[in-house]
């Protein structure tokens, strides 16, 4: 069953102060879609996009998108993936360092508390998920993740992945072992090399891109059921219709069509110009799960 969440909302940042210190305008709107897929019996992708409350939060702390992709026995993968999203969701606010820091702090409490849950449920043994988060601050964007979950910026008609992931085929790249158009169809491209709860421990990537997200720019979070079926070019164009929302249902209609094997997660973001958010209706609280 498809489950499709629209969601627009604003930030208005008024008074220049000292960590912002030009006004800027800036509106955000944004479409989730998440589909079973063909094959599988249940959903084990998680997605969430928070919009602070409070003006002071919006600024010091930004907004923040997760895709999480759970994997493990019996209904274990759903539980690890909605804990990902829950933890990383309420810790990232309340830390109080950079964004980075929070991050990094926020995914790796994410991490051992769903190693501690498997640790205590031996239906839940072994369960995993990956993490890609992405915090909005002004047209600052910050990177944190885990996995094989990818996060893109669609700018000036261009697609710029913003993760590398945490395969073993993407390792056998990296080593010059194979070439990137050998790993898009590989048959072990979806071993992970990393994963959030299967240790007590784990590597997480946190950077901040070299891109700013600006006016007309669209962010694209996604699980691998969706890039396992589309090339970068096909994503680009999709990215480049006129609505997030056909967007995102022709992207996931596409790999369905092509096998759907696997859950398909599309959460999609795009600043737009303030003549085109005074007919959007602001959105306070938002808990897409």
């Amino acid at each position: 069953m498809n489950q499709l969440s629209t969601m627009f909302w604003k930030k208005w940042i008024s008074n220049a102060s000292e960590k912002d210190p030009s006004p800027v305008l800036n509106e955000l709107r944004a479409v989730a879609l998440s589909d079973v897929g063909c094959v599988r019996a249940n959903n084990e992708d998680a997605t969430r996009f928070i919009r602070p409350a409070t003006r002071e939060v919006q600024l010091n702390k930004g907004y923040l998108a997760i895709v999480a992709d759970g994997m493990g026995g019996h209904a274990a993968g759903e539980v690890a993936s909605q804990m990902a999203t829950e933890v990383v969701s309420k810790t990232y606010y309340q830390r109080e360092e950079s964004p980075e820091e929070s991050l990094y702090f926020a995914l790796a409490k994410a991490n051992r508390l769903i190693w501690q849950a498997a640790g205590r449920n031996s239906r839940q043994k072994g369960m995993g998920t990956t993490c890609t988060t992405v915090v909005i601050r002004a047209t600052q964007l910050y990177v944190a993740h885990v996995g094989d979950s990818r996060a893109y910026l669609y700018k000036n008609g261009q697609l710029i992945r913003l993760t590398t992931d945490h395969t073993y085929v993407q390792r056998l790249v990296n080593d010059g072992v194979i070439k990137p158009t050998e790993a898009e169809t590989h048959p072990e491209r979806n071993i992970l090399t990393r994963a959030m709860g299967t240790h007590n421990k784990v590597e997480i990537d946190v950077e901040k891109p070299g891109y700013l997200f600006e006016e007309g720019d669209r962010l694209l979070l996604c699980s691998d059921g969706l890039y396992d079926y589309l090339t970068d070019d096909e994503l680009a164009a999709w990215l480049n219709l006129e609505t997030l929302s056909e967007s995102a249902q022709q992207m996931i209609e596409e790999a369905k069509v092509r096998g759907g094997h696997d859950n398909i997660t599309v959460l999609l973001i795009e600043r737009i110009s303030p003549d085109e958010s005074a007919v959007v209706r602001p959105t306070e609280n938002l808990d897409l799960l």
